[in-house]
């Protein structure tokens, strides 16, 4: 009977099927380091906007509530993005022919709204209610960063899964004042947590929080 196989077919084989298992391997690799690079997760990246609003200048420097911007955050799962009107309040008066500031005023004269680009936006699949965050006593700077520090804003977190989840788990030492939600500078409490340990169970108490119900992947994925 003739030999139907060549002497290397075996040698072949095995050469083909490691090619395999290592290109699956580099594949893997490459997608798990996209996920965490900051080309995937956008974090730190600056999104050309139509006016370069500085929230350095307005929250760090002027000292302006995030709140009066972001109008709905309080009460609504959006935090909404400024209305014109909400920027000419100061700017009617203030720096009133400054070049950058011309899609602002053609914004007002036209009727139609400023085309901001979202830079902490989540996937579509998805839900998060801003108002339950604030209203618990989730400060701004945890998601969003140091905003008062960023010329242009960029990214703070990159929003993966597990970011959510690990503050999920155990919800108290995020937890802050309410009234305080949209301070900035939370050093001391991050320096010293044991100073502030004694908080986070008493609002958890007090709102009723239950981490084992958080993880419950309705909560997030509706």
């Amino acid at each position: 009977m003739p030999q139907i196989f060549t002497a290397s077919a075996d040698t072949r084989l095995r050469t083909g099927m490691l090619l395999i298992v290592l290109t699956f391997a580099v594949c893997l690799l490459f997608l798990g380091g996209f996920m965490d690079s900051t080309y995937g997760t956008m974090v730190g990246w600056v999104r050309d906007q139509p006016v370069p609003f500085s929230h350095a200048h307005h929250v760090g420097g002027l000292g302006i509530d995030c709140r009066y911007c972001h109008t709905t955050v309080e009460v609504s799962a959006q935090a909404s993005l400024p209305p014109t009107h909400v920027c000419m309040t100061c700017h009617s008066q203030l720096w009133t022919g400054a070049p950058m500031l011309a899609p602002i005023r053609q914004s007002l004269a036209d009727d139609k709204p400023i085309a901001w680009r979202r830079v902490a936006r989540l996937p579509d699949y998805v839900y998060f209610n801003h108002s339950i965050h604030i209203s618990r006593g989730v400060p701004c700077a945890a998601c969003h960063g140091r905003v008062d520090r960023m010329p242009l804003m960029t990214r703070a977190e990159p929003f993966h899964m597990s970011f959510c989840l690990d503050c999920h788990r155990d919800p108290g030492p995020h937890l802050r004042p309410v009234d305080q939600v949209t301070r900035m500078d939370w050093t001391d409490w991050d320096n010293h947590p044991e100073r502030h340990e004694a908080f986070g169970r008493q609002a958890m108490q007090h709102f009723h929080i239950e981490p084992a119900k958080l993880v419950n992947c309705s909560i997030c994925h509706r």
